[in-house]
């Protein structure tokens, strides 16, 4: 993943601390340890946000492997452990990112959204599924409230089986199969996500400081625990239920996500 940056460039975005290598508590490393996760920015992005222009600060942020080492490693995976292979790459190849309202990192007790990467829902609009208007509504919360920070899991999609496999478990899941009954017809997990490089980043931007978060999956409350992350609460994110995902949810609530009764 960073053999491609030259190191003229590297130097420089380091020395201009745009460039930091964490270790797996969120803390800086320095040069003579090895780096866990490396992050870039904060790079400014520009959001429209409930008719009102906010400055995001985005940041980057990515495991640091090399894909030598990826391959490398690959070697000891048998052929039949294609989960173990799949787990491989997903954890060492997807970039990350945290979208920052202006003054995240300086919050006591701000309100987070660890959100997964819904191609589908996020930027095609799909009504099968509530993750975008979770995504938009995240934000509009956050701006209400005065800040707070969406972290972007970037290979989560389907759960973590990806956007080819999603595909089929949504023709699957027009032949009657509910979401997670799709994923375990294609021999993959009903949820392969993890959620502890989201503790990582978080530690080291608040320094330790709590979060809440803005969630119905009490998985993520856990992973981000386990991960040394404090959360001091949970604030429920309902939207965007209709006609066309209520099965969808309804299969959610039944593996213990926070969703009305009357759903």
């Amino acid at each position: 993943m960073f053999s491609y940056v030259d190191k003229t460039i590297r130097e420089q975005l380091a020395r201009n601390h745009q460039l930091v290598d964490l270790d797996q508590d969120g803390r800086e490393v320095g040069d003579d340890e090895i780096p866990y996760i490396s992050v870039l920015g904060p790079v400014n992005i520009p959001r429209l946000i409930d008719g009102t222009i906010v400055n995001l600060q985005w940041y980057p942020f990515v495991r640091r492997v090399e894909l030598a080492h990826v391959l490398t490693a690959a070697k000891d995976v048998k052929n039949s452990e294609s989960h173990a292979f799949r787990e491989l790459l997903q954890a060492n190849m997807s970039v990350n990112s945290v979208f920052a309202l202006p003054g995240f990192r300086e919050q006591t007790r701000p309100l987070v959204r660890v959100h997964s990467c819904c191609l589908t829902g996020d930027i095609f609009g799909s009504m099968r599924c509530d993750c975008g208007p979770q995504l938009d509504a995240a934000f509009r919360q956050m701006k209400d409230a005065g800040g707070g920070a969406v972290v972007y899991m970037s290979g989560h999609e389907g759960r973590g089986i990806g956007l080819w496999a999603k595909a089929i478990t949504y023709l699957l899941q027009d032949a009657g199969q509910d979401t997670f009954e799709a994923n375990v017809s294609l021999g993959l997990p009903e949820d392969s996500r993890d959620f502890s490089d989201a503790a990582v980043i978080l530690r080291y931007l608040l320094s330790g400081r709590p979060v809440q978060l803005l969630s119905n999956n009490p998985h993520k409350r856990e992973h981000l625990e386990q991960g040394g992350q404090i959360v001091s609460g949970v604030v429920p994110l309902v939207t965007g239920i209709n006609e066309h995902n209520i099965r969808y949810l309804r299969s959610k609530r039944s593996k213990g996500h926070t969703l009305p009764d009357d759903i």
